[in-house]
């Protein structure tokens, strides 16, 4: 009966003890896998700020030339009013 038991503890450890290799084996695959997943986030991230970069500048310049616009109207309208009250 004794031996039966030891016999039944060495198969446990043993099951044990290769499920824990396995799962180790599996784990080690997955961060390979999130490693490999990571790197090419980056790559795209990278490429999406070179974007966004050219996107600020177009945005930008129209911004700049709304201004312009703006200012221009601005001494039209200031041009329109002082003929119309008989200003200088």
């Amino acid at each position: 009966m004794e031996a039966q038991i030891w016999t039944l503890i060495g198969l446990l450890t043993a099951t044990i003890l290769g499920a824990l290799f396995y799962l180790g084996t599996r784990i080690d695959g997955l961060a390979s896998r999130i490693d490999a997943q990571g790197a090419r986030l980056d790559s795209r991230i990278d490429g999406l700020n070179g974007r966004i970069d050219g996107l600020t500048r177009r945005v930008e310049e129209q911004g700049k030339a709304l201004a312009d616009d703006i200012y221009k109207l601005g001494l039209k309208l200031d041009d329109h009013l002082r003929r119309g009250i008989g200003g200088p």
